[in-house]
């Protein structure tokens, strides 16, 4: 296994939709792997392939209780409903926070690791982690989900300030 770099705000490839994954492979399962560590490097609770530059529609999440994570594999909200708010972060824009309102819960359809189909119904911070990483899988970060005065301050600090290497460490981020 081997931590991969997780890409920053500004780089292209987070704003590409990810490819299907067609057979699960052992380079599937490495990749896997490779991101869970990562994950988990980063202190984050999920992470998406295009988060570490692998444009594919794979994402890992941590469960409930922390204790271990769920890789899915072409994960699409099937259903949704209610409405939530509360602040998200992000590993690839560290330090970065904002409220951002979602779905309370979603019905996702994916694939596990051995291909097989599966579905999660999700409520709370589960469905917040889950809506997240779908997005990145189509190209949209957080921040595009949040008002647009709050979206513009944001990006003029970015440019202003730049990035905080280590604040991912230091905060709650997906």
């Amino acid at each position: 296994m081997a931590v991969l770099k997780v890409l920053r705000y500004g780089d292209p490839a987070l704003r590409r939709r990810a490819a299907p994954v067609g057979e699960v492979t052992a380079d599937i399962r490495a990749r896997i792997a490779d991101m869970t560590e990562t994950m988990y490097g980063e202190v984050g609770i999920g992470l998406a392939a295009p988060q570490v530059g692998i444009s594919l529609r794979l994402i890992v999440v941590a469960d409930e209780e922390g204790r271990g994570v769920q890789a899915l594999l072409n994960p699409a909200i099937v259903d949704r409903g209610g409405e939530a708010t509360g602040e998200e972060g992000c590993l690839s824009i560290p330090g970065v926070f904002a409220p951002v309102t979602r779905a309370a819960w979603v019905t996702v359809e994916a694939q596990d690791v051995n291909g097989r189909p599966l579905a999660i119904r999700a409520t709370g911070l589960r469905a917040r982690v889950l809506q997240h990483e779908i997005d990145h899988l189509d190209g949209v970060l957080f921040i595009d989900r949040v008002d647009p005065v709050t979206r513009d301050r944001i990006k003029r600090k970015i440019k202003k300030e730049g990035l905080r290497e280590d604040a991912s460490r230091h905060a709650f981020a997906l």
